[in-house]
């Protein structure tokens, strides 16, 4: 209140000279803010990389990591919808799915600890489980989808082995004919993949999986971004050695974890 009496006191000219002063400072203090952040910048890019980030960013996602490990609980279930507000997600992404499965005659690799070959129609044999959920895509978009399929945990229980990690990828190139060849791999902690919302789904919405959405058998997890949810899983390993994520490669977080 003082300084807008005092302020009210002076003349034009005063309040020009004040007003440039002020003006001057301003300035110089973004002039220093962006000099400051061109430099971090600067920094930042001469940094070495790991997993195609700059070092010091990569190690705060690794932070970010073990805090989202450290809240983790298996009894934490994202929501339920009713059905009627379910529908179809985006297609995001083509890397691994070929343009026509041979869904008659699949069949799932279990490797790592074990090696083992998994018929579709045994999968389909396992206890199945329902849940409308909401998908979540690390662009910022989500959609409510009803799914259907076998936890992975039963999964693992049944074919795989004991290991602290899970990897699970698209079928090999010697798998399959045609479309496109580059694989798409996704890692698993062994905590988040036996959560009772990852399930390996054959059905979407009531009907079966569509090529373009994974088709005969993909992954869908609450506890994780979409893009660890894989689509069209050809092969999953159980292992003690942190798998190779598409995307971490590239420069996202592995954990992925909402």
């Amino acid at each position: 209140m003082s300084k807008r009496l005092e302020l009210s006191n002076l003349t034009d000219e005063q309040v020009a000279a004040e007003m440039s002063r002020l003006t001057r400072r301003s300035f110089a203090i973004g002039f220093a803010a962006a000099l400051a952040g061109g430099a971090g910048v600067t920094w930042l890019a001469t940094r070495s990389n790991k997993d195609g980030l700059p070092w010091p960013l990569r190690k705060v996602l690794e932070f970010n990591e073990q805090v989202a490990e450290t809240i983790y609980s298996p009894s934490r279930l994202a929501p339920e919808f009713p059905h009627e507000r379910m529908a179809e997600p985006r297609v995001n992404g083509t890397v691994g799915l070929h343009e026509s499965p041979s869904i008659d005659n699949e069949v799932i690799k279990v490797t790592g600890h074990v090696d083992r070959a998994i018929p579709m129609e045994a999968i389909r044999k396992l206890p199945a489980r329902e849940m409308t959920t909401e998908f979540k895509c690390v662009e910022g978009w989500s959609q409510i989808v009803r799914w259907k399929g076998v936890p992975l945990a039963d999964f693992l229980e049944k074919f795989g082995a004991a290991s602290k990690y899970v990897g699970l990828s698209t079928p090999s190139e010697s798998n399959h004919g045609g479309g496109n060849s580059e694989r798409y791999f996704v890692g698993f902690d062994r905590a988040s993949a036996v959560h009772p919302q990852t399930l390996l789904c054959y059905e979407m919405n009531g009907q079966p999986l569509t090529a373009a959405h994974g088709a005969p058998l993909r992954l869908i997890s609450t506890v994780k971004y979409g893009y660890k949810c894989i689509k069209r899983v050809g092969i999953i390993e159980v292992t003690d050695r942190r798998p190779d994520d598409y995307w971490a490669l590239r420069g996202y977080d592995w954990y992925a974890g909402l």
